[in-house]
């Protein structure tokens, strides 16, 4: 049975219609949103800025030879027969039963905005249309299925924007990511919006919502009184966020010292725990942005300083959420916008480089019905070319969809009343593999 939005559905229905949503697509939406049994309910988007090298971790080649490997040669079997990992993965070695490893990634665009803009969306740059990140849909579906229910924003990245183009798209500035900033590591991490500036006291806040209240209450006339009783409601909600119980979910001094220190006592892992708080707070998407894998230059000197934090925070992360029964309703994923090249970069300027490679690179994804101790796609023995099992980025996309109850067929507002779709695997324009979530 179709959910009938109340005065405060149609309210945001009024609301949502600046961005070309009519009523229509209201009941539309909504219908689409309830059509699906989700198997997930979040996503935690681990995002590699840059571009990280696939043969320095998930799809080793030890046997390329010295112009291929560099100085990492050797790889390290999982707990999963037949599977082997870079050799500075130990941790999550352990844990190779709860994610899947592709191997066969490919898209072809080895510039850094329009692959991040690929990657994140799932789409291919047009002229025509700038299409939302998955992120941006899934905060949408998410307020369209569960109406206003949180005080936290329902798309949150860890803690900086990605930078490479503009997350919302064609839904515009209000399906923005939020950013808070900031390290989570250092002790004074204060989430902007969230977290009271230092020397505001509660009394002080309190004592600023009384004034507020009473300039409002001198406008609020009886023909307005309906609009600002709303009002007052969005006013709740954001001092919920400085006040309630959202600021909590940012709090990292609740979780013990052995949990922060299982993470790592580092920007990405505690950025990674922070994900975990989210999650329990109903935040539908994070992302967590990880920069520094642009590895022009020194590839393998960045290897050994990046992966060991990498690999102590994704191995923790994914045993805190299967330990918590998290795991089967939270999709965890790891990429960047491409590869890196499998020959290695031995001469002046780079010393050691890997440039962009888009035709063949690698992903992770764990939880949320993906079914983990699994490879999907291979590489030559070189790493240079896909073998089999192409999967490009609107079949991972998509899949992701599913699995949260998201049509990939669907249609999305558009500001014009341009056809807009989920996936552009419903227009039927682009090469396919087909859904991860029907292979594996």
């Amino acid at each position: 049975m179709l959910d009938i939005p109340g005065r405060r559905g149609f309210l945001r229905v009024g609301a949502a219609s600046l961005i070309g949503l009519t009523t229509a697509d209201w009941f539309r939406l909504k219908g689409q949103a309830a059509a699906a049994a989700p198997r997930a309910k979040s996503v935690i988007q681990l995002w590699m800025a840059g571009g990280p090298t696939q043969t320095d971790t998930w799809d080793p080649k030890p046997n390329a030879g010295e112009d291929f490997t560099g100085p990492l040669r050797r790889t390290l079997p999982t707990n999963v027969n037949g599977i082997a990992i870079s050799e500075l993965l130990p941790l999550a070695a352990k844990q190779a039963d709860k994610y899947t490893i592709i191997r066969s990634m490919t898209h072809g665009d080895n510039g850094h905005e329009t692959a991040a803009y690929i990657m994140q969306t799932g789409s291919k740059p047009t002229a025509e249309l700038v299409y939302p990140a998955m992120g941006a849909v899934v905060a949408l579906k998410a307020a369209l299925k569960n109406g206003e229910k949180s005080v936290l924003p329902p798309y949150i990245t860890l803690t900086n924007p990605l930078g490479r183009f503009s997350e919302a798209g064609f839904l515009g500035n209000g399906s923005k990511t939020f950013a808070p900033g900031g390290d989570p590591n250092n002790p004074n991490f204060r989430v902007q919006g969230l977290v009271p500036p230092r020397g505001m006291t509660e009394q002080r806040i309190n004592e600023r919502r009384g004034l507020l209240k009473s300039v409002d209450a001198l406008a609020a006339q009886a023909d307005k009184q309906e609009v600002y009783r709303e009002m007052d409601e969005f006013q709740q909600k954001a001092y919920g966020l400085i006040l309630g119980d959202a600021r909590k979910a940012f709090d990292l001094s609740e979780e013990k010292d052995a949990v922060r220190d299982r993470y790592g006592r580092n920007q990405f892992g505690q950025s990674c725990l922070l994900a975990r708080r989210l999650v329990e707070a109903g935040v539908p998407f994070i992302t967590i942005n990880d920069g520094g894998w642009d590895t022009h230059k020194d590839n393998f000197e960045a290897m050994r300083k990046k992966l060991p934090i990498q690999d102590q925070a994704i191995s923790a992360l994914l045993e805190d959420l299967a330990q918590r029964g998290l795991l089967p309703e939270t999709v965890v994923t790891w990429y960047g916008e491409f590869g890196r090249t499998p020959r290695v970069a031995n001469e002046a300027p780079w010393f050691g480089g890997r440039h962009h490679w888009a035709n063949a690179f690698s992903a992770v994804v764990a939880g949320g019905g993906f079914k983990g101790g699994q490879v999907i796609g291979s590489t030559d023995a070189r790493g240079e070319t896909i073998r089999d099992r192409p999967v490009y980025p609107w079949d991972l996309s998509a899949s992701i969809y599913k699995l949260l109850g998201i049509d990939p067929h669907g249609r999305l507002p558009h500001p014009q009343g341009c056809v807009a779709y989920v996936s552009p695997l419903a227009g039927g324009n682009v090469q396919s593999g087909g859904l991860l979530t029907e292979i594996m």
